[in-house]
């Protein structure tokens, strides 16, 4: 199984979100999630924020949102 984050809630929510049309591309330090529509964002692998999570599910709300 692929650790898309060393945040458990991160990377469970990344694997929901691939189960639905999203694309997970490995980069240089952080991965990428591409949605269905093309539009990408970094996944944060080692969060320090303690908001980190919540934080990443609101920019994956806001690229929805956009689409």
């Amino acid at each position: 199984m692929t650790q898309y984050s060393k945040n458990k809630d991160v990377a469970e929510f990344v694997r929901q979100l691939i189960k639905t049309g999203w694309r997970y591309q490995m980069g240089g330090r952080h991965g990428k999630l591409t949605s269905p529509m093309g539009k990408s964002l970094p996944v944060p692998c080692s969060p320090s924020d303690r908001r980190a999570f919540l934080n990443f599910k609101r920019d994956i709300r806001k690229l929805e949102n956009l689409t």
